[in-house]
């Protein structure tokens, strides 16, 4: 892509100017990594099951993420028609599609984090440091 070309994208729709951006949008919303790793790690789940094994998410917000995660054809919901009814969650062959960026993620991760916290530390003693001059 030339220079002209670049910066047309870049002005135009922003899904234009990033394509991966709605991709990052539904991967890498909050709760989505844990839940979708929950049901990949540990297959089929119930609600409360997801729920403990998350921690530290609520009742509203989880049902929120499985509802989108559903919708976006990652994870699929059963309903059982029981007594008590009993609605089960497990990760589709899409949702299990994004196995090996996280794969990649987690390579990254484990090769890097150590720098990016060493950035952090030398950035923010840079900054507290009184300016001279």
């Amino acid at each position: 892509m030339g220079t002209k070309e670049w910066k047309l994208a870049a002005t135009a729709d922003p899904e234009q100017a990033c394509p991966i951006g709605p991709v990052v949008d539904i991967v890498f919303s909050r709760w989505t990594t844990p839940i979708l790793w929950s049901l990949h790690e540990y297959g089929r789940q119930r609600f409360v099951e997801l729920e403990r094994r998350i921690g530290n998410i609520t009742p509203k917000v989880l049902t929120q993420r499985l509802r989108q995660l559903e919708r976006d054809g990652l994870v699929l919901r059963t309903y059982h028609p029981e007594v008590p009814p009993r609605v089960e969650y497990e990760i589709t062959e899409l949702g299990r599609s994004l196995g090996p960026l996280f794969a990649t993620l987690g390579e990254w991760s484990a090769a890097n984090l150590d720098r990016v916290e060493q950035a952090r530390l030398a950035y923010d003693d840079s900054t507290r440091q009184p300016s001279q001059g």
